[in-house]
């Protein structure tokens, strides 16, 4: 069995985390899974939404987008902000990294992640999961270097990861090529300790069975340990 990428079944895309991209935002990383790139940025706002005043617990949430020329043809900028799967992929985020954090470690304040794609060659939204966490580290660390906050309110790391069934292989890390013929799609998202945080999975064709999901775990484990520890290299932790 050869994937278009010539990748091994559990081979990861080339992944890279490049920390401090943007100037201005107190958190940020460029996130890159092969051809899929993804502008993460954390943003510490003084407020927190009206159902958590008074309360001494802050918030996380997150934004999700994609530019007009992020894929073979131009979409429309107000559409892609307004479709299902934005607000679907966005709200995925944000519990994502919700999962995670501590509320009550960093006052009335609100961080939202904002991610920007600005290449989309599948696998978008695991991509913004795994920068969107790197980011909102550096956003807490910038907090700490003001001594707004003692520790870093993060009970562990996050990432996510796809995997599918293509030409009946379990397979790591879909690309667009793999994605849009595969028998069986899906997105895992686990912390670095190995807890779930979310599992989506979707069969395109013919239902797959348990021991092939359970396959297609295997491989998301092994994926998401891999790029804990790079999230990890990047922070440097």
């Amino acid at each position: 069995m050869d994937r278009p990428s010539g990748r091994a079944p559990d081979a990861l895309r080339a992944i890279t985390l490049e920390t401090g991209f943007s100037k201005y935002a107190e958190g940020s990383c460029m996130t890159k899974f092969g051809d899929t790139h993804v502008l993460c940025t954390a943003s510490i706002e003084e407020r927190v939404p009206p159902f958590l005043r008074n309360t001494g617990r802050g918030w996380v949430t997150a934004e999700y987008g994609m530019l007009p020329r992020s894929t073979d043809s131009r979409m429309d900028r107000r559409r892609a902000a307004e479709s299902g799967r934005t607000q679907e992929i966005q709200r995925l985020i944000g519990r994502s990294l919700r999962a995670v954090t501590n509320m009550e470690g960093f006052g009335e304040r609100q961080i939202r992640v904002d991610c920007d794609v600005i290449q989309a060659d599948g696998g978008t939204r695991t991509a913004a999961i795994t920068g969107g966490y790197v980011a909102l580290y550096l956003a807490f660390r910038h907090m700490q270097s003001l001594e707004a906050i003692k520790e870093i309110p993060l009970k562990d790391a996050v990432a996510a990861i796809s995997c599918g069934l293509w030409e009946g292989t379990p397979v790591l890390d879909l690309d667009y090529a793999e994605d849009s013929t595969a028998q069986a799609d899906s997105n895992f998202v686990f912390t670095g300790a190995g807890g779930i945080v979310e599992v989506q999975g979707t069969a395109e064709g013919e239902p797959f069975s348990q021991d092939e999901f359970l396959a297609l775990m295997g491989l998301a484990r092994k994926g998401v340990h891999e790029l804990v520890t790079i999230q990890n290299a990047a922070l440097g932790l």
